[in-house]
Order: C-alpha cells, then sequence, then structure tokens
C-alpha cells in the first residue's frame, strides 16, 4: 500500500513538471523576445538614452497585453464575477506567459538602472508573483487576468505622456487629452472597476488565500498611485486657474514671485 502510494505521488510530480515545462518555455521565450526588442530599440535609437528604448518595449508590451486581456474579460470569458478559481484556458497561459516574461525584463531593468520608486517596483513584483502562482496551481487566471487588464489599459497612456514631454511636445492640447484620458481610465477602471473585481474575489470560496491576499495588496499600490495622481491633477488644475485668473485681472506672475502688468 505505501509503495503504491509513493508511486502515485512520483507520478503526480512527474504529470505536473510534464505540464509546467511547456509554460516554463513560453515565459522564457518571452523574456527573449522582450530583450531583443529592447536591444533593437537601442541600436535604432544610438542618440537617445536606454530609458527611451525600454519604454518603446513597455508600451509596445501594454498595447499588446491590453488588447488580448482585454478580449478575455470581455470576449473569449469567462467573467472574473461568477467564474472566479475556474481553470486557465490555453489563451489564459499564452497572454500571462508574454506578460510574465516582460515583467521579468522590466522589473530587471528598473533594479539595475534604479529608475523607479517603492510603488512601481511593488506593482512589478506583485505582478510577477501573481502571474507565476497562477501558471503553477492551473487555475484563478480569470480574475488576475482582470486585474492586469485594469492595471495596464492605462500604460500606453503614460508611456505617450513622456514620450510627449522628451520631444516637448507635453504643453499642449495632445498633452491635455493624453492626461485627462489617463486620469479618467484610471479613476474609472483601475480604481473603480478594480474595487469590483476584488470583492468579487474576496468573496469568492474558491480562489486561494495567497492570490486574495496578493489581490489585495496590488489594489493598494493602485491606490497609492492614485493618491500620487489627484496630488498632479490638483498641481495642474491650479496652475490653470492661476493663469487664467492672471490673464483675467491683467496681471502675470514673474520668475521672482512679483507681478507685471501686461
Amino acid at each position: 500500500m505505501l509503495e503504491q502510494f509513493v508511486l502515485h505521488c512520483k507520478n503526480l510530480e512527474k504529470r505536473s513538471y510534464c505540464m509546467m515545462l511547456p509554460i516554463i518555455l513560453q515565459v522564457a521565450c518571452s523574456l527573449s523576445g522582450w530583450l531583443f526588442l529592447y536591444a533593437i530599440f537601442c541600436s535604432w535609437n544610438e542618440n537617445r538614452s536606454y530609458e527611451w528604448s525600454c519604454r518603446l518595449v513597455t508600451l509596445l508590451h501594454g498595447v499588446v497585453v491590453t488588447f488580448l486581456s482585454g478580449y478575455i474579460v470581455l470576449v473569449d470569458g469567462p467573467s472574473p464575477l461568477t467564474h472566479a478559481g475556474s481553470p486557465n484556458t490555453p489563451l489564459q497561459v499564452c497572454a500571462f506567459s508574454i506578460a510574465l516574461g516582460y515583467f521579468i525584463f522590466d522589473l530587471s531593468w528598473c533594479l539595475y538602472f534604479q529608475t523607479e520608486g517603492i510603488l512601481m517596483l511593488a506593482h512589478h513584483t506583485l505582478s510577477i508573483c501573481g502571474m507565476a502562482i497562477v501558471l503553477g496551481i492551473g487555475r484563478s487566471a480569470t480574475e488576475v487576468n482582470s486585474v492586469v487588464f485594469v492595471s495596464e489599459i492605462t500604460n500606453p497612456l503614460l508611456q505617450a505622456r513622456w514620450f510627449l514631454r522628451e520631444t516637448g511636445r507635453y504643453h499642449s492640447w495632445l498633452g491635455g487629452t493624453v492626461d485627462f484620458f489617463f486620469v479618467l481610465l484610471f479613476l474609472v477602471l483601475r480604481i473603480g472597476a478594480g474595487a469590483w473585481i476584488m470583492y468579487a474575489m474576496v468573496t469568492s470560496p474558491e480562489p486561494m488565500w495567497l492570490l486574495k491576499v496578493g489581490g489585495l495588496a496590488m489594489y493598494i499600490v493602485s491606490l497609492g498611485f492614485m493618491v500620487k495622481i489627484c496630488r498632479f491633477a490638483k498641481r495642474k488644475m491650479m496652475k490653470k486657474y492661476n493663469a487664467w485668473k492672471s490673464k483675467d485681472t491683467g496681471f502675470l506672475p514673474t520668475a521672482n514671485g512679483e507681478v507685471t502688468a501686461h
């Protein structure tokens, strides 16, 4: 009886290893692909900084993963609100492999160049851990994919804002439009829809407790980003208000804080 039990455990371990091997290869191919793209962008943009090339990779990843995860959430299914903890689909595994390879690349890049703060590093670390766990256990990709969707949908706008600043075109109608839609999508989807997803995930008995804790931690990170965004929006609105008020009264502030007439 004991020998049969040991043999059964060995068979399960072998089966689990065989199932994980293709996923590990997919993630490795994804990581290699993002590194290859980064090398190409660096070669094409020799006169630009390394961050320029990295953000091009980030922009491309944001567009690809947003459309892929959005298609899974809105079309392919299943819904994270009703099927939390359900088995992973092949398309979900493919999407997570692509995203996981990118996050490993980007976290390594950020740590090497030390360009990001604690919130972004926490976001990347939680994303890597969450997707790795989901791919490992073969379940719960539905709700984690929806978190990826609401988190990454604002990423292309964030990168567009950075490129506009670098090229000197941020202080224009285009920069204002990018900022408006970034704040709008962040508050509506990442904060509003994210809270809905978190509630469904936490109240469902299916997802493991570790994923629930990780999901809540990710939402707390989003709240931290929200505080920074609200401060930015307040500063920008006050700057526009002061400019309008100065124009309306016929005075403009100078660099040293005094006011002069037109």
